[in-house]
């Protein structure tokens, strides 16, 4: 069974930076498309960010493109996501999800391609 463990989330200053981990166990990373979703307070989860397994595509939803940047280390089995120049809107309940095997990164991810999601992990950005 597919298994997501996200963490490295917290409570950060605007301007801060977080780095945010995904580590898969149960499987092998090398074979998956990851997506990085966050869900604020009220609002629908939305998709931030995706990584292709075959040959590193990576995506961004454009509020986050310049600020965060997406990697995996196969060999760790986890995927990361840096955050950088945070702002108060970058607020919520971060998420890693994987798709099938065959799902190709080359659009900001949506919720519906991904069946196997981790538990989530809060990032607050405030003053």
């Amino acid at each position: 069974q597919l298994q997501l463990v996200e963490s490295g989330g917290g409570l950060v200053q605007p301007g801060g930076s977080l780095r945010l981990s995904c580590e898969a166990s149960g499987f092998t990373l090398d074979f998956y498309t990851i997506g990085w979703f966050r869900q604020a307070p009220g609002k629908e989860r939305e998709g931030v960010s995706c990584i292709s397994s075959s040959d590193g595509n990576a995506v961004y939803t454009d509020s986050v493109k310049g600020r965060f940047t997406i990697s995996r280390d196969n060999a760790k089995n986890t995927v990361y996501l840096q955050m950088n120049s945070l702002k108060p809107e970058d607020t919520g309940v971060y998420f890693c999800a994987a798709p099938d095997p065959m799902y190709y990164c080359e659009a900001v991810p949506d919720r519906a391609d991904f069946g196997s999601w981790g538990q989530g992990t809060q990032v607050t950005v405030s003053s």
